[in-house]
């Protein structure tokens, strides 16, 4: 097939690649030429411009915007709204707020044009390993669009069936799945990056147990020198607790055990906070999904003034100096 990429960051320019490594004609803009450039040596046809964009692609168009969140894709689908036909195919790759999908789909359905949001998993690593798929819009559309998606989604590899799917025929076990309808992928997607918060969170945590196990206030038989990386790789080999990301975290490990390139400073992207929002609104009890988005939060800050209150509490009734390290 052929389609439009909008938006060529370090996801965007592997889905081109991707595409393009299937036999898919792929139409390319983005802001910063140079990357446009890079992509065109490649094989991409490039684009000037987003009339030119849109004057490349073959009717019906099919247009994927693999933007940041926000209002860079909110102006960006806006415009193209305003330059494409009845009949054309708006898809949102990014991590959009599903309720906003909900709202744009309104929009640009008044005008004829269809629109497909799809929740992209994969990272850097999708070029090589495919992207995991959560797709939301009309079956027709999402049915038009196959080709595009089985080319990106990672397919069967050697996993083998989960016992009991034996005689059930679904995309899922390919890597791509049509959820629902407007807004779904983007919900599923959200949910699935709160649990990753949360997966990540604890295994945050026990090795920042490993790493203390020779603290000073342990008594001294009790004292472990353990080699967190070996842990890490250890656990990879049959434990019930593997997963891909551990395998990141021992490839981290293995490359600096002490972690001492890293800040610590954790940033969130939005899906993590709109989980919560979610679950608020269905009365869903979230506690360890919401205490990773709170971690996050709390790695940006040096002290929090709520922990002053607490040693400013703890010294007032009972006399507690604080400890300095």
């Amino acid at each position: 097939m052929q389609i439009g990429v909008i938006g060529l960051g370090r996801m965007g320019a592997n889905i081109v690649r991707r595409l393009m490594h299937y036999g898919h004609e792929c139409v390319v803009f983005n802001r910063t030429p140079d990357k446009v450039r890079q992509l065109e040596g490649e094989g991409a046809t490039a684009a000037t411009s987003l009339d030119d964009f849109v004057n490349l692609l073959a009717k019906p168009r099919v247009v994927w915007v693999m933007l940041p969140a926000g209002d860079v894709t909110e102006e960006t689908i806006a415009t193209l709204a305003e330059k494409l036909e009845p009949g054309d195919i708006v898809i949102d790759g990014g991590n959009s707020y599903y309720k906003d999908d909900v709202r744009r789909a309104k929009l640009i359905n008044a005008k004829g044009i269809n629109y497909i949001d799809v929740g992209t998993s994969g990272g850097v690593w999708g070029l090589e390993r495919g992207y995991c798929l959560m797709i939301g819009g009309k079956p027709e559309v999402v049915s038009y669009l196959d080709p595009i998606f089985k080319s990106l989604a990672p397919g069967t590899g050697d996993i083998p069936k989960t016992p009991g799917r034996e005689d059930l025929r679904s995309t899922a076990e390919m890597g791509y799945l049509h959820c629902g309808s407007y807004g779904a992928g983007h919900f599923v997607k959200m949910v699935h990056n709160g649990v990753e918060y949360a997966l990540m969170q604890a295994y945050a945590e026990g090795f920042d147990i490993f790493r203390n196990a020779d603290s000073e206030e342990l008594g001294e038989d009790y004292r472990y020198d353990l080699d967190v990386a070996d842990i890490a790789e250890v656990w990879r080999r049959g434990s019930v607790v593997g997963s891909w990301l551990l395998d990141l975290t021992a490839m981290a490990l293995a490359e600096n055990p002490t972690l001492s390139n890293y800040s610590g400073y954790v940033q969130d992207s939005g899906e993590g906070r709109w989980t919560i929002i979610a679950a608020i609104e269905e009365a869903v009890p979230t506690d360890v999904l919401s205490a990773a988005l709170y971690t996050r939060f709390r790695s940006r800050q040096e002290h929090t003034f709520a922990e002053k209150m607490l040693s400013a509490m703890r010294y007032k009734f009972g006399g507690h100096v604080e400890q300095h390290s």
